[in-house]
């Protein structure tokens, strides 16, 4: 009895060691996956959780291209380098070998980790042993992770190889531009009742811009030359030069400067009309204007002066002799005052209002009218700035000039206003320009006019050395005593390039005009084949 009671409990005891092992190995194997053949991605895991674990890298995060919307620094500023962060290339298995060996043989600094994460790629260092640094029982496929593709010294091809290199000039760097061609034209000069032509023109064209570290500067100056080859009689000149420059001074204040000349053959649509003219007048125009901004936060506040100069040629009329236009000279000083305030870094609407003086040179003229005139407006727009997608600025209000003279009626209308670049993909841009302006007269009982036009122009470069444009423009004139003008063109060119410096271009134009008046109603379509140079 005794001897039997023995054996049981001895197999009972067994028994239960048995079922505890079992059980164990059993567990083991669940917890750690250990089953079978060990996956490339739970090792892949493995290892990237060790390399945080051991290196301290940060988990990867979005870092967006524009500032953050908030306006918080925090959100938009790139990560600290770290010593980790440096190398984005995975070192291969071999200089990982040799620096783990040379690691080892060094004695450890206080608070040194013996082996760098970056050169071990982030495995422990108990899997490296002393034979050739890596246990190929465990970790053979975690030292042959996937890696890029090997550096090279190759060099990216330039974004766009005939693009024009400039020449530098002290510390601006100045493209200049060189047209040549030939324009057949069904009218000469745009105007009722003229003839075809053939007319060679000249266009030559000059940008600057300034390389400072602080402030900035611009200059645009161009010039045109028309002469007739057959049909009509046309000879012209034109030409003009703009220069802008920002000042970036203390206390986050700005100054902008700006002054510019045109000079012109006044348009034989112009709303003066001179009867019996044979050479319209030269209208020359001087501006300039001085502008302070200051940001206090979100406001941004700035006050504009400017000056505006016309100053009109005498007219030859058509028995030879000449006719002064001296009744016409104006000087027009302006002061806008603008409030802003910036909803997000790429948004700012604005309140614009100005105040301003017409003054003629002649305080009466021929008819014994004074029009001099007290200029009034107010505009609200916005200010647009999205990075490398669309900038610029649109604007929308009332305009007007109350003539000194009580027998002449005040000239006023709605003000447009709008300078915005878009571009909606790479190789693609389009430009909206759009303007009001009160246009001044002489004609005995008559106020003026007020002039809404616009221009949108879009250009795509269809290849590296192929590009084309178009645009379509709109205007309406409306005169104080009831008539007006509505004036529609439009315009489609490409120019292929043959190398960096000489190119092919080509352009077709049609402009057509309506008004309350039949005698001034006209319409002219243009082509023009010429060469084109820049540097």
């Amino acid at each position: 009895m005794g001897w039997n009671t023995r054996i049981w409990r001895r197999s009972t005891a067994l028994g239960l060691s048995l079922s505890a092992c079992v059980y164990g190995v059993a567990t083991a194997q669940e917890v750690s996956s250990l089953r079978g053949l060990v996956s490339e991605t739970d090792i892949t895991s493995s290892i990237q959780s060790g390399a945080g674990a051991e290196t301290g890298l940060p988990a990867p995060r979005y870092e967006p291209v524009t500032p953050s919307p908030s306006g918080d620094p925090a959100s938009a500023e790139a990560p600290a380098e770290t010593s980790n962060s440096r190398s984005s290339r995975t070192p291969s298995t071999a200089i990982a070998r040799e620096r783990a060996r040379e690691a080892r043989n060094l004695p450890a600094q206080a608070g040194q980790t013996p082996l760098d994460g970056v050169v071990t790629n982030g495995i422990p260092e108990g899997v490296l042993d002393e034979t050739d640094g890596v246990d190929r029982a465990d970790s053979t496929d975690a030292l042959n992770p996937r890696v890029g593709a090997i550096e090279s010294n190759f060099q990216a091809s330039e974004e766009n190889p005939y693009a024009p290199l400039g020449l530098r000039v002290g510390t601006f760097t100045v493209t200049p531009t060189l047209e040549q061609g030939v324009t057949w034209t069904t009218n000469a000069d745009s105007s009722p009742g003229s003839g075809e032509a053939a007319i060679s023109e000249t266009t030559l064209r000059l940008n600057a811009v300034s390389d400072w570290a602080r402030h900035a500067a611009t200059i645009d100056a161009y010039g045109i030359y028309r002469k007739s080859v057959s049909g009509e009689a046309v000879s012209d000149i034109e030409g003009g030069i703009d220069g802008a420059l920002r000042f970036d001074l203390a206390g986050d204040y700005t100054a902008l400067a700006s002054l510019g000349y045109t000079i012109s053959p006044e348009s034989a649509s112009s709303p003066v009309v001179i009867v019996g003219v044979e050479d319209r007048p030269l209208r020359h125009i001087i501006d300039g204007s001085l502008g302070l901004s200051k940001d206090l936060g979100k406001l941004r506040l700035s006050a504009t002066g400017s000056l505006t100069r016309e100053h009109y040629g005498d007219a030859t009329l058509i028995d030879g002799s000449t006719l002064s236009q001296k009744e016409r000279n104006s000087t027009l000083a302006t002061l806008r005052l603008r409030t802003g305030y910036a909803i997000s870094p790429a948004l700012a609407p604005f309140i614009e209002g100005e105040i301003g003086r017409r003054f003629y040179d002649e305080e009466r003229d021929s008819a014994g009218y004074e029009r001099s005139a007290t200029r009034f407006a107010a505009r609200a727009g916005v200010m647009v700035d999205i990075e490398e997608k669309l900038s610029g600025e649109a604007s929308i209000g009332w305009v007007a000039e109350d003539i000194d003279d009580d027998r002449l009626n005040t000239v006023s209308g709605l003000a447009l206003a709008a300078a915005l670049n878009w571009s909606p993909q790479r190789g693609t841009d389009v430009r909206l320009d759009a303007s009001t302006t009160i246009e001044g007269t002489t004609d005995p009982g008559d106020s003026g006019s007020i002039l809404h036009s616009g221009t949108l122009r879009v250009e795509r470069q269809i290849r590296a050395n192929l590009t084309a444009e178009a645009a379509a423009g709109l205007s309406w004139r409306d005169y104080e005593n009831g008539g007006h003008d509505l004036t529609m063109n439009g315009e489609a060119g490409m120019t292929w390039w043959l190398n960096r410096t000489l190119g092919l271009t080509g352009r077709a134009r049609y402009e057509k005009r309506t008004s309350s008046v039949p005698s001034r109603e006209y319409d002219a379509s243009s082509v023009f084949l010429g060469v084109r140079m820049q540097r």
